[in-house]
């Protein structure tokens, strides 16, 4: 078979980002998600169904189909930015792990062309699934929420058993795995809180870095856009004071700490 002709569903592909792995890179963002988390800021993203989502321009259909062969034609113009820069293509979502065949496609035709892959992954999925992109995977994206289970379930509706199992295992077999925390007031925000992922990032994963990816409020509208209520309510992102905080917990702790993807 031609993985070119591989199809999935995705709602945008977003050029010259600087936050989601190495470099310049082009996002391709893929539909559908196992996790509901309050925060999302791609509501969008969430339900692998077309949908339609009214904006102040307008209302939009959100969710295309397309061929890999499709988006990598899209991903190899700007191939030149990736090579000065050392970027690449960027898988997102939603979680691409729901759609591991287009994900396998476009990560196997990016690297034919040269180009450097990264993902974004709560590793959510049966490992089995995970490992068979990992040799097509130069930076793993690793989302730890929260290390208790009954809180994550209660944030984002599933429990985190899968992912942490996974997340060693992905530590252990990835390039590179970078753990990133989306830091979120009234959920893993405490001291506590970091440095008990921190520690599982370290002690148990053994990587060396992590990302603190302060909350904000950036993707509201969309809720209203969708019909949906946005169930954070009025929390209010957290100050760079208490984001420095954290981010020296994690050092304390042996990491590689930063603010930011």
């Amino acid at each position: 078979m031609d993985i070119g002709k591989t199809k999935g569903r995705i709602f945008d592909i977003q050029k010259y980002s600087i936050h989601d792995g190495p470099g310049i890179r082009t996002i391709v963002f893929l539909k559908g998600c196992a996790l509901r988390c309050r925060w999302c800021c791609n509501p969008e993203s969430q339900s692998f169904d077309v949908q339609t989502m009214n904006t102040k321009n307008g209302s939009k259909l959100v969710g295309q189909d397309v061929t890999a062969e499709e988006v990598i034609e899209k991903v190899k113009k700007d191939i030149n930015y990736y090579r000065r820069s050392g970027g690449g293509l960027t898988l997102s979502g939603g979680e691409m792990l729901l759609q591991p065949d287009f994900a396998l496609a476009l990560l196997m035709l990016s690297k034919r062309n040269g180009i450097n892959t990264a993902v974004e992954s709560t590793g959510f999925a049966p490992y089995e699934t995970i490992e068979k992109l990992l040799p097509y995977i130069d930076t793993y994206l690793l989302d730890i929420k929260h290390i208790n289970g009954e809180k994550h379930k209660e944030f984002t509706t599933k429990d985190n058993a899968l992912i942490l199992e996974n997340a060693v295992k992905i530590a252990r077999d990835a390039k590179k795995c970078i753990v990133r925390v989306p830091t979120i007031p009234g959920f893993n925000d405490t001291e506590e809180e970091i440095r008990a992922i921190a520690e599982f990032a370290r002690n148990e994963m053994h990587v060396e870095e992590i990302n603190l990816l302060p909350y904000h409020r950036l993707g509201r509208d969309k809720y209203d856009g969708l019909g949906r209520e946005y169930l954070m309510g009025d929390v209010l992102p957290p100050d760079e004071e208490k984001m420095e905080r954290l981010r020296k917990v994690c050092e304390a702790v042996g990491l590689k700490a930063k603010i930011g993807g």
